[in-house]
C-alpha cells in the first residue's frame, strides 16, 4: 500500500509553544497508519543543497506539508523549489474572523500564466500551524487527506484495470509508487541559514513584468519562454517587500513578512479595487505605491546608489491597451508622478 508523506516544517527559532505543538503533532502522526512522517527546518530557509530540500524533491506521491506559513505561500514556495503538484483542498479552517468573513470576489482577475511545464499527477496539501494551538485538528485533517488520497488512488487503479484487463488476468496487479528514499533524521534537521526572497504565485501572475522593471537589484529575470522568475534570490534586500506592493495581482509573496497580504494570505483581486487595501497594506493604492518607492529608495541609498523615486519602474497600467479612459490605478500613478516622490 502506498504511504502518504507528511512533512512538518519547523518554525525558525526555538519558541517553546511552537516546539511543543510540533513535538506533539509528530508524536501523534507517527501513530497513524499509512503515513511517512518527516521533519525539516523552516521551509523558507532550505537551500538547494540542504538534505531537507533534497528529501522533499525525492517525494513522488501525494504530500502534506505543515508549516508556519500561509498555505498559498507554502504551496508556491514548494513549486518554486521544483516540488510541484495539484493544490490539494483542505477542509481545515481557522476559527472564523469576523473582519474576514466576507469572501472577496475575484471575477475581475485576468488569466494567470500558471505553473511552467507538466504538473505531476499528485496533490500537495499545505496546512498552517498558526491556525490551532493543539495537534488534534491537524491529525484529524491529515487522516481525512490520507483517506481522500487512498480513494483517489483506488479509483485510478480501477480505471486502469478496466482499460487493461489482460494485466489483471495475468495476476500482475499494480505496482505502488516507489518508496521515498531514506534520509538520516539528523541530516534532515541540519541548521539552515535565514533567507529572504520573493515567491511568485503563478496562479495569479499575468507576466506583466512590472516587478522586473521596478526591482533595481537584479532579483528578477525571465526564462527561455519570457516568463518572469526569481533569478537571483540572494540579491533581494532583507526585509524589503517593495516589489510585492506594486504587483497588480498580489502575486508576489514574502512568506515571513508581517503584513498578511504580502505574506501570502488568500486575499482577493486588485481588479476594480474591490479589496480593502487599507487592511492589506496599511493605506490605499497610492499609499502602497509610495511605500514601495520609499522602501526601494532606502535600499538603493544603503547600497551607495542614488534614489530614483517614482520615475523608474511604475509603468502605466494601461500600456498595450486600446486608447481609452485611464483606470483608477493609472490615475494614482499619475498622482505619484506629480508629487515627485
Amino acid at each position: 500500500m502506498s504511504r502518504l508523506t507528511v512533512v512538518l516544517s519547523q518554525a525558525p527559532g526555538k519558541h517553546p509553544a511552537k516546539r511543543a505543538l510540533e513535538e506533539s503533532l509528530v508524536a501523534a502522526l507517527l501513530l497513524e497508519p499509512g503515513l511517512e512522517v518527516s521533519v525539516v527546518p523552516n521551509l523558507y530557509d532550505l537551500g538547494p543543497d540542504h538534505t531537507g530540500r533534497l528529501f522533499l524533491e525525492s517525494v513522488r506521491g501525494d504530500l502534506v506539508v505543515l508549516s508556519w506559513l500561509y498555505p498559498r505561500a507554502a504551496f508556491w514556495l514548494l513549486d518554486r523549489d521544483g516540488i510541484q503538484g495539484h493544490a490539494g483542498e483542505t477542509k481545515l479552517k481557522p476559527p472564523a474572523d469576523e473582519e474576514d468573513a466576507d469572501d472577496t470576489p475575484t471575477e475581475d482577475r485576468p488569466p494567470a500564466i500558471g505553473p511552467a511545464g507538466a504538473i505531476p499527477d499528485r496533490h500537495v496539501y499545505c496546512l498552517d500551524l498558526r491556525d490551532f494551538n493543539k495537534a488534534e485538528p491537524y491529525v484529524g485533517e491529515v487522516r481525512r487527506i490520507a483517506a481522500e488520497c487512498r480513494d483517489r488512488r483506488d479509483a485510478k487503479a480501477r480505471e486502469r484495470a478496466a482499460n487493461s484487463p489482460a494485466v489483471v488476468q495475468l495476476g500482475l496487479g499494480f505496482m505502488s509508487p516507489e518508496p521515498t528514499p531514506g534520509f538520516d533524521a539528523a541530516a534532515l534537521l541540519a541548521p539552515a541559514g535565514r533567507r529572504w526572497y520573493p515567491v511568485i504565485d503563478y496562479g495569479r501572475c499575468t507576466n506583466c513584468l512590472e516587478c522586473l522593471d521596478f526591482c533595481l537589484f537584479g532579483v528578477y529575470g525571465v526564462d527561455s519562454l519570457e516568463r518572469i522568475l526569481v533569478e537571483n534570490q540572494d540579491q533581494c534586500k532583507k526585509g524589503c517587500p517593495a516589489c510585492s506592493r506594486v504587483c497588480p495581482q498580489q502575486a508576489i509573496i514574502f512568506p515571513e513578512y508581517k503584513s498578511a497580504a504580502i505574506a501570502g494570505a488568500d486575499t482577493g483581486a486588485v481588479g476594480g479595487l474591490k479589496i480593502d487595501l487599507s487592511k492589506l497594506f496599511g493605506g490605499d493604492v497610492a499609499d502602497a505605491l509610495a511605500m514601495a518607492v520609499q522602501e526601494r529608495d532606502r535600499e538603493l541609498v544603503n547600497d551607495g546608489r542614488e534614489a530614483v523615486g517614482a520615475a523608474v519602474g511604475l509603468p502605466k497600467r494601461q500600456a498595450g491597451k486600446p486608447a481609452g479612459p485611464k483606470d483608477e490605478l493609472d490615475k494614482l500613478v499619475d498622482d505619484l508622478d506629480a508629487l515627485g516622490l
